[in-house]
């Protein structure tokens, strides 16, 4: 099966069409969208449309680049609306949270010092929950690595990877998954290409992050995850193999690192 473990179907690129949207995708033969939250004002959009069309869930969480306006409370409340949506089936994940040094305003001492704070904290609420974590890692491998090393929430999945092939050995042994999406279609994204090829297949998910990364075919285009199918069959063709075995693979591994995705695919 075909999912889609990161897609901001919330995003206003998406206006009023998100479930339909959503719709199209699963007709399309998506058979799971998970749509991550970024901040505080966006965790009911997201709960809202997690519940809203039979292929889509959602994960709660706090992104890096949303950290600089984040107030300590917004982990409380976090937290608060996380442990009461445990009995909700359609939460799959803590998400999306991590780290971003590549932007300058987010690499200055202060702001890298919040950013640890924000994540830190969130892995422990995803620790204390249960719940995997869904993690933009934009140059801060190393210390995102570290920080699962010493919290050790219950795995997740590194998403849009771009690391090296010795990272990703780690996540591998820590548990996670490795998340690939339009990028890998470009034929200039050499090391991602590479990644994409030689990686153990078990260790692989597919990702839009819809509306942004689209695939080469459509680039600059807004993405979206009726795209997922394409993006895995060019995955396919990258290790020449068949895009049915492909969506398989992924989506047996997808159902590995969001464990909660179970409840909602039928048996």
């Amino acid at each position: 099966m075909w999912i889609d473990t990161h897609c901001h179907l919330d995003a206003h690129e998406f206006g009023a069409q998100s479930l339909d949207v959503a719709r199209r995708a699963g007709e399309g033969g998506v058979s799971m969208i998970v749509i991550p939250a970024v901040e505080k004002g966006n965790f009911d959009s997201v709960t809202g449309l997690g519940a809203g069309a039979a292929n889509t869930s959602y994960a709660l969480g706090i992104h890096p680049i949303c950290v600089p306006q984040a107030h300590e409370d917004d982990l409380v409340t976090l937290r608060r609306r996380a442990e009461a949506a445990l009995g909700d089936p359609n939460l799959v994940a803590i998400g999306e949270i991590g780290l971003d040094f590549f932007i300058p305003m987010l690499c200055q001492p202060a702001m890298r010092e919040k950013q640890d704070h924000f994540f830190r904290e969130q892995l422990r609420i995803a620790r204390d929950l249960g719940l995997p974590v869904l993690m933009h890692v934009r140059r801060s491998q190393d210390q995102v690595l570290k920080h699962v090393r010493q919290i050790r929430p219950p795995g997740g999945i590194a998403h849009a990877f771009n690391g090296s092939f010795q990272q990703a050995a780690i996540y591998i042994d820590l548990g996670y998954k490795l998340g690939f999406g339009g990028a890998m279609t470009f034929t200039r994204a050499l090391q991602i290409r590479r990644l994409a090829t030689q990686l153990p297949l078990e260790s692989i998910v597919l990702e839009t992050d819809a509306p942004d990364i689209s695939p080469a075919w459509i680039h600059p285009a807004r993405n979206s995850p009726e795209n997922l199918p394409a993006i895995g069959a060019a995955l396919a063709g990258l290790r020449g193999v068949d895009p049915a075995f492909i969506a398989r693979v992924t989506g047996a591994n997808a159902l590995a690192a969001l464990p909660r995705l179970r409840i909602l695919l039928p048996s």
